[in-house]
């Protein structure tokens, strides 16, 4: 990899690191209560490419923050150039939204005695996008938002989903955790939490605990152990996985602050502070968690024909 490159991709962990940081520091979550802005409820669903396919990883969290911080009410995003073909405009003034792209490419080098050997090469690159709200001349393009459902039936399906899993879910007593030892989750009974939906990202955030186990994922952040960062890591982790959960799921949690939340914000300032490329570990971490929580989910035809 190049110099200017390598440089390259510091500069976009950096910025974008040191905005969720300077988030950490006033106590904000970026992450967190996405779907609600200026008391304007709006779609519950992940950022939304201008083709409709969901972003994942780190770009949810950019662009839940920014939606956030300015007030849009539309999940969708697209570039200059993606507008202009819809025959819409980004208006004049706007500004965008810093949104990241990875991949790799194979490159082939000969070695000694011109044996060739073909190196993944991994790269990141920064591209601009702008909500529709900020876009003159869409109007028609795209669906009005879904009418909101009954809460009831969004949780009876986020219970099916749970139960599709096969995780062992235990209920009783007054704590929440994953039992990584003999692979089970504890939940408080769902009376004790203020609301379904409030019970359903608990849930959320420990059944993303429950990936890490060896014969599912095999999450493994014991390289962090020397530091003391892995717990905060994790932690980080189901944070965020419960945050992507919920958005798939249909689910609006209005969390109260967790007591061990102040600790967990404390720690991930450090991981942050010291680890520019943590945030990106994290949010890939979480996705593949959900990837896999909807992996063992039963495929439509399946699950009518049961």
């Amino acid at each position: 990899m190049g110099r200017q490159q390598s440089n390259q991709r510091s500069d976009i962990y950096s910025r974008i690191t040191t905005k969720i940081i300077a988030d950490l520091e006033q106590g904000v979550r970026s992450w967190t209560k996405p779907w609600t802005t200026g008391g304007a409820t709006v779609e519950v669903s992940r950022p939304l490419r201008h083709n409709g396919q969901p972003y994942t990883g780190i770009n949810v969290l950019l662009l839940w923050s920014e939606a956030i911080a300015r007030g849009f009410k539309s999940s969708r995003w697209m570039t200059f150039r993606q507008a202009k073909e819809l025959g819409g405009a980004v208006r004049k003034g706007e500004t965008g939204t810093t949104v990241v792209f990875a991949s790799s490419f194979i490159r082939t080098e000969t070695i000694d005695r011109g044996t060739e050997i073909e190196q993944n090469i991994p790269f990141l690159k920064a591209y601009t996008v702008f909500n529709t709200d900020q876009i003159a001349g869409l109007y028609g393009r795209f669906p009005e938002m879904a009418a909101v459902q009954d809460p009831m039936s969004r949780i009876g399906d986020a219970a099916r989903f749970f139960a599709n899993t096969g995780a062992l879910i235990r209920h009783g007593g007054s704590a929440a955790y994953y039992a990584a030892v003999r692979d089970y989750i504890q939940m408080p009974c769902l009376n004790a939490f203020r609301d379904d939906a409030s019970y359903v990202a608990i849930l959320s955030h420990e059944i993303t605990h429950w990936t890490a186990a060896p014969r599912r994922l095999n999450r493994d952040l014991s390289r962090y152990a020397k530091d003391r960062s892995e717990r905060a890591r994790e932690e980080l982790i189901a944070e965020l996985g419960s945050c992507f959960l919920c958005a798939d799921l249909g689910i609006v949690p209005e969390l109260e602050p967790r007591p061990d939340h102040a600790s967990y914000l404390d720690g991930w300032l450090k991981v942050l502070g010291n680890d520019k490329r943590a945030i990106f570990s994290a949010a890939a971490h979480a996705q593949r968690a959900v990837d896999y929580l909807h992996s063992l989910q039963p495929d439509l035809e399946e699950e009518e024909a049961a």
